[in-house]
């Protein structure tokens, strides 16, 4: 279960934050637009980090000065197709190993961008191994 307040995973059960101390519970507030600085809602601001991958990972960066949830899914986009981009660009240029290496990147990467616009549309902060970890530091940063 996630906090709504600042975003931090607690045990299932936990009725308070262990990190803020916010009441968890069935009856979340309602995320509004007034919490990100985009005028946007949270999960679409979110959403939108992804579009265009890595590229859009950055403009949300720049832009969004507020809200924790959407510089965690800008912070994850960077960092996962930043390096899915790189990999890919360098197996291209290694014949035959390197072009199937690279489509099963492509696939990977495709089917990652759809589950991750997909969980940040829902309002989840779904991490991925390593760089979700790295992105919620990143977000929490000042």
């Amino acid at each position: 279960m996630f906090c709504s307040k600042c975003g931090t995973e607690n045990p299932e059960g936990a009725k308070f934050c262990s990190k803020c101390g916010a009441e968890l519970g069935a009856a979340q507030p309602s995320m509004t637009s007034s919490e990100t600085s985009t005028g946007l809602s949270p999960n679409v601001a979110g959403l939108l980090c992804y579009v265009a991958g890595w590229i859009s990972g950055i403009v949300f960066l720049v832009i969004e000065k507020r809200s924790k949830f959407v510089k965690f899914h800008a912070w994850q986009s960077i960092m996962t197709f930043g390096v899915l981009s790189v990999a890919y660009l360098i197996l291209f240029h290694i014949p035959i190993i390197g072009w199937i290496l690279g489509w099963i990147i492509w696939v990977l990467g495709l089917v990652l961008w759809i589950i991750l616009m997909i969980q940040a549309g829902t309002g989840k902060m779904w991490k991925l191994p390593w760089a979700g970890n790295w992105a919620e530091k990143q977000a929490n940063k000042a």
